[in-house]
């Protein structure tokens, strides 16, 4: 018996365990992503759970066939945020106590959302810069005051409790999509699903949208065997892993699956159209697989066969509101509206009024600028930040500073002196 067999054996029975506890949440047409496509494009809302992500599937799931000693002994996990919510609501259902270790990087809402749902069961630590390094906590842990770990996706236990999501939604629609989209993190549900439809509905394709900055799946894919990232791309922190599991890595190594990859600043755009015309507050996670649809879009897009019946997994609704203000400004840098320039303006009265006069297009705007003044040049560095009223007007941009006679130098989004100044 393979790896996928095993695995979907697994998964009735984890649909009978999640009944009454996880929330049968809706799926729903989105009419928006439908127009823009020219397909059905059905959206299963798990951000609608208790804990507002899928996790607490694989949580409960694993830690309910516990044996009684191993829950007196109390569970240990590692979390971007939305694992360690499920296992504290599984372990303030199921009475036992718990440590969630996340990362230092994890937004303030995840963390209270974490405290709250644990009901006094929960001892929440903060350690690390990301979700590897607050996973080697979980296992020193473990090995220095025992208790069991809980994986947020490396198991059969986690693995096919996060497939009852999509196991449902068929059930809910009441026939079998053509495809399936699903956002991509260390690989859990993805291995999951696959197996799943593997033995139940192999005709289906499946599609598993990771990251620009954190593909592990991809990485181990090519190389033959899990690899470590180095220096990923932390804003997705739902899905920002830089080494799948070798337990879900022997599974989708077997499996038909499609994997692409999404830029963070699609995804941006992606959330803020959620958020505008939806009246959906996605995480960055959440809105992975919607991001790789054609709608028409700046960035890399997933293939569509028109009138394709089309099911997208929305995973996860804890967005810290304080994010928002880098969600607007990765969108914009991604769609080619905000520019930043390094402008010599030179050390004379009027310079900067001339560049806002004949520089700027009528829709233009600075929406950043930093003057350092040297009194013993001729000239003076500005960091200016300009937002266009339309990307296309950039190369007008160019021209009419080439022609002002500006020195200037573009600061592009990936060059390492973006990243220090804005």
């Amino acid at each position: 018996m393979n790896a996928l067999t095993e695995l979907a054996e697994l998964i009735p029975a984890a649909v009978t365990r999640l009944s009454g506890i996880a929330t049968r949440t809706p799926v729903q047409q989105s009419i928006r992503l439908s127009e823009a496509t020219g397909s059905q494009i059905w959206l299963k809302r798990e951000d609608l759970q208790p804990v507002r992500s899928y996790k607490l599937r694989g949580a409960y799931n694993l830690i309910s066939q516990l044996s009684p000693e191993e829950q007196q002994a109390g569970v240990v996990c590692a979390s971007a945020g939305n694992h360690g919510q499920g296992v504290a609501f599984s372990c303030a259902a199921l009475g036992i106590s718990g440590t969630v270790i996340v990362p230092t990087t994890t937004p303030r809402q995840k963390r209270q959302r974490i405290a709250n749902l644990g009901r006094g069961h929960i001892e929440l630590l903060m350690q690390g810069g990301n979700y590897d390094e607050a996973g080697a906590a979980a296992t020193a842990d473990v090995a220095q005051h025992g208790g069991t770990i809980v994986p947020a996706f490396n198991d059969p236990r986690t693995a096919a409790g996060q497939a009852t999501a999509i196991v449902e939604a068929f059930d809910q629609l009441g026939f079998v999509p053509d495809v399936v989209v699903l956002p991509v993190g260390g690989g859990g549900l993805l291995a999951g699903v696959a197996a799943w439809l593997h033995t139940t509905h192999p005709g289906v394709r499946l599609v598993g949208v990771e990251p620009e900055g954190a593909p592990c799946v991809a990485a181990a894919m090519s190389a033959g065997h899990p690899v470590t990232l180095h220096d990923i791309d932390t804003f997705v922190d739902g899905a920002a892993v830089s080494r799948m599991g070798d337990y879900t890595y022997g599974v989708l190594s077997e499996a038909d699956v499609e994997l692409t990859r999404v830029p963070e600043g699609q995804i941006c755009s992606e959330m803020l159209e959620m958020y505008q015309m939806d009246g959906i507050i996605a995480e960055p996670a959440a809105a992975l697989a919607s991001a790789s649809l054609p709608t028409g879009g700046v960035g890399p897009r997933i293939n569509l066969i028109p009138g394709s019946r089309v099911l997208v997994l929305i995973s996860g609704g804890n967005n810290d509101v304080s994010r928002y203000a880098e969600v607007v400004e990765r969108s914009l840098v991604h769609e080619g509206r905000k520019r930043y320039f390094m402008v010599e303006f030179p050390q004379e009265p009027g310079a900067l009024r001339r560049f806002l006069n004949d520089v700027l297009g009528p829709e233009d705007d600075i929406t950043y600028f930093e003057y350092v003044k040297r009194s013993s040049r001729d000239t003076g560095p500005a960091v200016v930040g300009i937002e266009l009223g339309h990307p296309s007007d950039y190369h007008f941009l160019l021209q009419r500073i080439d022609e002002c006679g500006f020195w200037v130098e573009e600061i592009t989004s990936t060059s390492p002196f973006f990243r220090f100044l804005i």
